[in-house]
């Protein structure tokens, strides 16, 4: 810890690169345990079939489960390149403006909201699918990101993390969401006349 002086009281701070690693494998389980309870209990409920209500201007659920996750990826893409930009990784000159800290940090919660409807009808309506490659893959990623989520979100509010620690979770959550919209949305997308709304 730095005191008025400028200089570092060594004894302060002593140990807590250790603790902020186990801190860390503390939030890790959590997300897992998040993680397989999702996968438990989509595998273990009775599917029901039934969907969710939909939203204004779509046709079905499908192209409105597509556009919703299209619009969480979008959404983390801003979040990745806004993060980039705020730590300076981007070969950019110009300094991040202040206001850029606010709008990572809505566009991850609007991110996140637009995810939920998605991930309900997913686990409740379809359960844990593994009828073949893609859909186990989906159903994998799906549990794997709100674990993932969880993980972040506990290390963001956490002190002493490892400076790696919120890199490496974002990237994570970032990947596992890509993920789980090329297996499902970007399929979906991609497949020939399907209602696109």
């Amino acid at each position: 810890m730095e005191t008025k002086t400028g200089t570092t009281d060594a004894g302060s701070d002593a140990g807590s690169p250790v603790q902020g690693a186990i801190l860390l494998v503390v939030f890790a389980v959590a997300g897992a345990l998040v993680a397989l309870s999702l996968g438990i209990y989509g595998k273990v409920h009775e599917p029901t079939a039934r969907p969710l209500a939909l939203l204004v201007g779509f046709t079905s659920l499908t192209p409105m489960k597509a556009w919703l996750a299209t619009a969480a990826v979008v959404l983390v893409v801003f979040q990745v390149v806004s993060a980039l930009w705020m730590y300076g990784r981007l070969p950019v000159k110009r300094k991040a403006p202040g206001y850029l800290s606010q709008l990572h940090r809505w566009s991850g919660s609007v991110a996140f909201v637009a995810t939920l409807p998605v991930a309900y009808h997913c686990l409740w309506s379809l359960g844990y699918s593994t009828f073949d490659t893609r859909t186990a893959l989906h159903s994998l990623f799906g549990c794997a990101f709100y674990g993932a989520f969880t993980t972040k979100m506990l290390a963001l509010r956490a002190n002493k993390m490892p400076r790696w620690a919120l890199p490496i979770s974002g990237g994570l959550l970032f990947s596992l969401l890509v993920g789980a919209w090329a297996t499902a949305a970007l399929w979906y997308f991609t497949q020939s006349g399907v209602p696109l709304r």
